[in-house]
């Protein structure tokens, strides 16, 4: 099986909480280096020469994203996204928690390479453990010389500040985190300008995540050509997988990109004895479903929205033939429901007036009319939002209406029987 231990490597087998530990293992030689050896200029060279993506779920070119900052001469912020609400997805909270400084190291590479001298990692709040750990990782690591002023002696000088969210699945939309870290509600902000002009405290800003700033570790210490010759022509590299579900073994596994959904299946065991595959999720809750005739697709972003869905933060979800699919419906649309800021009306309301129709099906009550609407809905929520939340309402639904129909039409409403 082609699992393959980049970021997870060490992961159970050393405390790498430990900063003695990491080190030992060969932790932090690449942030030695960049400070030492290396120009801001070549961390950028380097990030984008690897084809490294954004593994939050939008998936876009990570060097790209940092090329859009300005020279005007106005600071610049590095935040990191460690706000994973996303259900199905656990693979960052399990970094902050096993390996924080993998995740401090890459931070301040990130930092380092876009000419930034404070940078800013966002958690979330229900990750108390993880905030604590990664506190302490901050403190170790100042108290080594690795972060603050004049670090090893280079004159360099990067503060990390590690800050807590407060339970608010929008912030993990980049622009709803920087208003929550100055303070604001936490609601998505109209674009342009976008955070790489006019970010945190209106100053060039990149937001990254978790995943995607520990990877410039490796690509440093291996190399950009290493991490680009894994993975396929447009999507370079490794990915760590959240597989839960109806499989045996759910856990996080790191595959190159590219494995098949058949591969990934069964490294996690397989599907439980007896049991039938119906479908996956492959990006997270806000992906649709693919099915049976994916199963040997390899899993990457392009042959994930070439199949109907993504492959976003690497959530993946599996079906068997003990799915009420009427209910996991009702699941995912109640939690979007929930979780919306309110700000625009066909999420705000959309999302509700959803759930309700969902409610009526599960008990029994639905209307054929209400079918044939669940259909047309995406022309009226998808697309028209400030951020995607909105938009994630709907793939999941619609993908099990339409593939799974029979268990929507056992739920409609049955006329009363004359005496």
């Amino acid at each position: 099986m082609p699992v393959t231990k980049v970021l997870t490597a060490g992961i159970g087998e050393a405390d790498l909480r430990d900063i003695n530990v990491y080190r030992s293992r060969g932790g932090y030689k690449q942030w030695e280096r960049a400070v030492r050896e290396l120009k801001p200029a070549d961390v950028m060279e380097a990030c984008d020469k690897s084809g490294l993506r954004g593994r939050g779920g939008a998936g876009f070119p990570t060097g790209r994203k940092w090329s859009f900052l300005p020279n005007n001469g106005k600071p610049r912020y590095m935040v990191c996204n460690c706000d994973e609400a996303e259900p199905g997805t656990f693979k960052d909270h399990m970094l902050l928690e096993e390996t924080p400084h993998l995740v401090l190291e890459g931070i301040l590479l990130g930092a380092y390479g876009i000419g930034c001298t404070h940078a800013y990692i966002y958690i979330r709040g229900e990750f108390k453990r993880g905030f604590a750990i990664f506190q302490k990782a901050i403190d170790d690591a100042r108290a080594a010389g690795l972060i603050g002023k004049n670090i090893l002696g280079t004159g360099l000088d990067i503060e990390v500040t590690a800050h807590r969210g407060a339970g608010a699945y929008i912030c993990g939309e980049e622009t709803g985190l920087l208003n929550s870290l100055e303070g604001k509600r936490g609601e998505p902000r109209l674009k342009p300008p976008f955070p790489a002009i006019a970010g945190l405290y209106g100053m060039p800003t990149v937001v990254n995540n978790v995943e995607t700033l520990a990877y410039l570790v490796p690509i440093l210490e291996k190399g950009p050509e290493w991490f680009a010759s894994v993975g396929t022509e447009r999507s370079k590299g490794f990915k760590i997988v959240s597989v839960s579900g109806h499989v045996q073994k759910p856990g996080n596994y790191e595959v190159p990109i590219g494995t098949t959904v058949r591969e990934i299946i069964e490294i996690a065991g397989g599907l439980r004895p007896g049991r039938k595959f119906m479908a996956v999720q492959p990006g997270g809750q806000s992906s649709a479903c693919i099915f049976e005739e994916h199963l040997d697709d390899p899993y990457d972003y392009e042959s994930m929205a070439k199949a109907g869905s993504m492959l976003g933060s690497g959530a993946f979800t599996v079906f068997d033939d003990t799915t009420d699919f009427v209910k996991a419906a009702l699941n995912s649309v109640r939690f979007y429901a929930h979780e919306s800021c309110g700000q625009c009306t066909p999420c705000r309301e959309g999302g509700h007036w959803l759930e309700r129709v969902l409610h009526r099906f599960v008990e029994g009550r639905g209307l054929r009319s209400d079918l044939a609407m669940i259909g047309r809905v995406s022309g009226t929520i998808t697309g028209l939002n400030l951020c995607a939340l909105g938009d994630s309402i709907e793939p999941f639904l619609k993908s099990v209406v339409n593939r799974f129909p029979e268990q929507f039409e056992a739920r409609l409403l049955k006329e009363a029987t004359p005496a």
